[in-house]
């Protein structure tokens, strides 16, 4: 069983627990009546001609598989405003909670402290988490092509429209990026850590970013150690970069987001 496999088998499991104590129905018409998802695809888009640089999505992310504790976060909502005072594009919060100790607790802080789009970083595999998501605030989610087979993916990303939502369609592959594509995704993420053996790869996002159209929105994850990395995924065009563990680390997370951002100008002409 690859890691994927294992995180998912648990997500099944903590699933029907949450449906156990507020059933399908219930979710639904807590979701119908969220108020109107923000319009992250906009969040998103023409990054690479910002004046003040590439876009950032920043994580609130406590802990994760591959390098265990990253920071203890007693307050979500503390670290969510200091991202969107550092001008992040889109507030992303880990709700998966045995591998990376998230929970929707977290995301109900993050929504409740910022005006920014708010990604539902977890593992979608039932339509049960898509009103989840949407009922606790979310205007974002996220489709990892290697979880899902072509008509999950494309049933989930059109539900996820339905509700008003937009989705970040995560592949690793050439071939993923295709089915990401042939699935009808307007925004596409290239995670350079491969989600089986959790093994990391930065020249893997260059590799990766001629495979992706034009008409969609490119976004780098994972692998940002400092500004470096991401002025070279905004220099082979992405117009967002997935930042987590290098932003929860630092002691000051607004300025370190602006240097992130700002690492992406010196490469524009």
């Amino acid at each position: 069983m690859s890691v994927l496999d294992s995180i998912i088998a648990g997500v099944r499991e903590d699933l029907e627990e949450r449906r156990s104590a507020v059933p399908f129905e219930e979710i639904v018409a807590r979701a119908a009546a969220a108020a109107p998802a923000l319009d992250a695809h906009a969040a998103l888009t023409a990054g690479r001609s910002d004046p003040q640089g590439v876009r950032i999505i920043a994580e609130v992310k406590r802990s994760s598989p591959s390098k265990g504790e990253l920071a203890e976060i007693p307050d979500p909502a503390i670290l969510a405003r200091a991202y969107q005072t550092g001008g992040a594009a889109v507030i992303s919060v880990l709700t998966e909670g045995r591998r990376f100790k998230g929970s929707l607790a977290d995301l109900d802080a993050v929504r409740a402290a910022v005006q920014l789009p708010v990604l539902r970083k977890d593992f979608m595999v039932d339509e049960y988490q898509f009103h989840e998501a949407r009922a606790h605030g979310a205007d974002l989610v996220l489709l990892i092509v290697a979880a899902l087979d072509d008509e999950t993916l494309a049933r989930f990303l059109a539900l996820t429209h339905e509700l008003g939502m937009e989705a970040l369609v995560e592949a690793h592959t050439e071939e993923e990026i295709s089915r990401a594509v042939a699935a009808g995704a307007k925004i596409v993420g290239v995670n350079v850590r491969n989600l089986k053996t959790l093994e990391v790869d930065v020249a893997h996002y260059a590799t990766m970013a001629r495979h992706l159209p034009a008409d969609v929105v490119r976004i780098a994850e994972s692998g940002v150690t400092g500004p470096a990395v991401v002025a070279d995924y905004a220099l082979e065009g992405a117009d967002a970069v997935l930042v987590g563990e290098a932003l929860v680390r630092d002691g000051e997370p607004a300025e370190a987001l602006r240097r992130f951002r700002t690492a992406s100008l010196v490469h524009e002409h």
